[in-house]
């Protein structure tokens, strides 16, 4: 990743192992950059995980440093307070992370730590949970949601801090197609107020159609770069333990069959390449169709 501004929150040359056990990461580097969202990608043991306890202070490299801004990020109180404003991470089980009896009280824990006015913390609570479309949930026991509605309010504890990188554990697994299309919504107006996301998935598609870059762990270290490039390298997914996205497959054969100009971004779901083939201006006379009309850039679908 290029810039001329450090990056939000990195890890230069960090290494870790967990006590008497194997090396999980070594000498990696890895950056966030501020305005990309990027999907973090590995088979099981990889080192996600770590990764990401490592970039939120949950724990300390044995080797090398984490840096916020740039400046290295010291471990007392001070300095944690001052990377967990930043950086908030929500882990994958919703049920790890819930332990209020409401959601509302949830949801205000972590900015009454802080020390805020109870105004402050109103406001914040409100802003979070609206943002997470659950402001109606408020004063619900936690132990009668949905998990869908547990997922939300975990999120919306993280966000209630107001973080410029939230950092979210497999947020999708677990939901039905319409909770998954939901919570990206969700992400998406996050994004687009300014807040940086960094999301660890499995699912390739995913990844291919909502991030901006894709980090690979592989045994040899990450990988990382624009989504389409990284999630077409083979090498790269192979040794990551990762299939060939669904979108790069068919982006190659409508290239292969002269449907889809050699330079022009393919779909990235099945709901992008049936607006291909239905195209507003497209001939009737088939096969042909794609090759001569203009590009459209793929958006997801409004859900």
């Amino acid at each position: 990743m290029s810039g001329d501004a450090p990056p939000l929150v990195a890890l230069r040359g960090v290494s870790f192992a967990y006590e008497e056990g194997p090396v999980v990461l070594d000498g990696l580097d890895f950056e966030v950059r501020e305005g990309r969202a990027l999907a973090l990608l590995g088979r099981n043991g990889s080192g996600k995980t770590t990764l990401m306890r490592l970039l939120s202070g949950g724990l300390r490299p044995r080797a090398g440093r984490l840096t916020l801004g740039g400046e290295p990020v010291t471990y007392g109180r001070a300095g944690l307070t001052r990377l967990r404003t930043t950086v908030q991470l929500v882990v994958q089980d919703p049920d790890d992370q819930l332990f209020a009896a409401s959601v509302g009280q949830d949801v205000s824990f972590g900015p009454l730590n802080l020390g805020l006015p109870d105004a402050e913390v109103r406001a914040r609570v409100e802003e979070a949970l609206t943002a997470l479309d659950i402001a109606a949930l408020a004063d619900r026991p936690t132990h009668l949601l949905s998990y869908g509605q547990r997922k939300r309010t975990a999120i919306a504890g993280a966000v209630a801090m107001r973080p410029r990188v939230l950092i979210l554990d497999e947020p999708t697994a677990g939901l039905d197609p319409d909770g998954q299309e939901r919570l990206l919504a969700t992400l998406d107006g996050l994004r687009a107020a300014g807040t940086t996301v960094v999301m660890a998935t499995h699912d390739v598609d995913l990844a291919l159609r909502w991030a901006d870059d894709a980090a690979l762990l592989t045994p040899e270290g990450v990988h990382t770069g624009p989504a389409p490039r990284a999630l077409s390298r083979t090498d790269l997914l192979t040794r990551a333990g990762l299939r060939l996205p669904w979108g790069i497959a068919a982006t190659r054969l409508l290239h292969t069959q002269g449907l889809l100009p050699e330079q022009a971004p393919g779909p990235r779901t099945a709901e992008e390449l049936a607006a291909l083939a239905t195209h507003d201006n497209a001939p009737p006379q088939g096969r042909g169709e794609l090759r001569d009309q203009p590009q459209r850039p793929c958006t997801r679908p409004a859900t």
